[in-house]
């Protein structure tokens, strides 16, 4: 009876499972039916506008780097320092170094070299006094074995006993002259190279000394040409935690590491706009287009420039929480002004191509389904689905192919399930949204 009862439930369960896929299989065949609660628009002609809407950077495109001298031996306080901003000329004192260290050096190493100059001095003396020495050694030693010589041509008028001693006494003159002229040999050697170890340690403290001294002259940071100086910003302020704040500038009493760069020296003469624009909008841009441009900084104020370059790769940090591909952009600005810096922001308008006698309708109609782009064409009060091609978009409008002036068509998915509305919320539907 089990047995009948579990086959019995099983095949239920199936027949339960053809059913609901039957029904879901004729839902999605069948038109979409809907009240008037879906918003609707209706498709029209005309030209549509292919403004692109942007943010950008200004930075300036020529410039000179100015950085920490590469220093081993810790970080370098800054003593002095310009501001942002400051108008200076080649050769200006920007960026000062506590040389403090430095100095220390020096006189070490001007110390050291002093004492190695001594030390030369006084092996040169003892040398001196060394040579002489052996100078007199020798002649001595000479003079005995000269003497020796004469005893031995004695030795046909003296006995034999005595000849002997004469020939023993010229052997031993002659070894102890020989064994003297190795030992001079030896201690002149010895002497030249106290001498030379004593040069060397002067050399070493003259090179130590000569890098101190550069050292010293490198902890004044000049300008290396005319322009507008541009710090960095301190990345290791405060311990280098900075949770939802800005990044201070360097400024005076900083630590900074050897080789950091600490700011710049600008040409504010050549100033071009960096942005970022996104996939779609950049198909919309071309080199060469018009672009309007409006500094936050310096509101009312309008500027112009052309588009100079665009990205053909798209760019993204892995901290970013925007996954949408970016292009980056590069704006050569037509007007100049003495207020303009590099950092500020702007407001970007790039006039791209307009399209000319299309068909288009808001962008809230297209919808992405099964990878097609499709909108819901109303019919009584059903809508069904129909696949569109996207000729051109902009923020708000799309011009399309595929459907005929003055239809109507959905500006919400009415195929989304519907949701009782909360009390104070407005209804599904006042607000439409598809797939951009």
């Amino acid at each position: 009876m089990r047995g009948r009862r579990a086959i019995t439930w099983a095949v239920v369960a199936v027949v339960l499972c053809a059913v609901v896929g039957v029904v879901a299989a004729a839902r999605r065949a069948a038109p979409v039916t809907a009240g008037d609660s879906i918003p609707t628009s209706r498709v029209k002609r005309g030209d549509l506008d292919m403004k692109v809407y942007a943010t950008g950077e200004l930075r300036a495109s020529h410039f000179e780097i100015m950085t920490a001298p590469p220093i081993g031996g810790g970080s370098l306080e800054i003593t002095h320092l310009l501001h942002t901003g400051t108008v200076v000329r080649k050769g200006d004192l920007v960026i000062e170094f506590d040389p403090t260290e430095q100095r220390y050096k020096l006189e070490q190493n001007r110390s050291e070299l002093l004492q190695a100059e001594q030390e030369i001095t006084k092996a040169k003396a003892d040398a001196a006094v060394v040579t002489a020495q052996d100078k007199v050694a020798l002649l001595k030693a000479r003079f005995d074995v000269r003497r020796a010589e004469l005893d031995v041509q004695k030795n046909e008028l003296v006995s034999t006993i005595d000849a002997r001693k004469n020939d023993l006494a010229l052997d031993q003159a002659k070894r102890v002259l020989a064994e003297l002229e190795q030992d001079v040999k030896s201690r002149s050697a010895s002497n030249q190279a106290t001498i030379a170890l004593a040069e060397e340690k002067r050399n070493k403290a003259k090179l130590a000394m000569d890098q101190a001294q550069q050292n010293i002259q490198k902890m004044r940071v000049t300008a290396p040409m005319d322009g507008l100086v541009a710090l960095e910003k301190n990345e290791n302020a405060a311990g280098g935690i900075f949770w939802g704040q800005s990044l201070p500038e360097f400024r005076e009493g900083d630590q900074v590491d050897a080789g950091r760069t600490v700011g710049q020296v600008i040409d504010p003469r050549e100033m071009e706009l960096t942005a970022k624009v996104g996939e779609l909008e950049r198909n919309n841009i071309k080199e060469g287009q018009s672009v309007n441009i409006e500094l936050n900084a310096l509101p009312g104020i309008s500027f112009h420039g052309t588009v100079k370059t665009l990205g053909g790769m798209s760019s993204r940090r892995f901290w970013e929480a925007d996954t949408n591909a970016k292009f980056d952009m590069t704006i050569v600005l037509t007007g100049k002004d003495s207020r303009m810096r590099p950092g500020l922001t702007a407001q970007v308008v790039i006039h791209g191509d307009p399209q000319k006698n299309v068909l288009y309708l808001p962008r809230q109609a297209l919808f992405l389904k099964d990878n097609k782009r499709v909108v819901y064409i109303k019919d009584g009060n059903n809508f069904a689905p129909r696949e569109v091609r996207i000729q051109a978009e902009n923020e708000s409008r799309a011009a399309v192919e595929g459907i005929g002036m003055g239809t109507e068509v959905a500006l919400v998915d009415p195929t989304a399930p519907t949701k009782t509305p909360s009390p104070g919320q407005p209804a599904p539907g006042a607000a439409g949204g598809g797939t951009p």
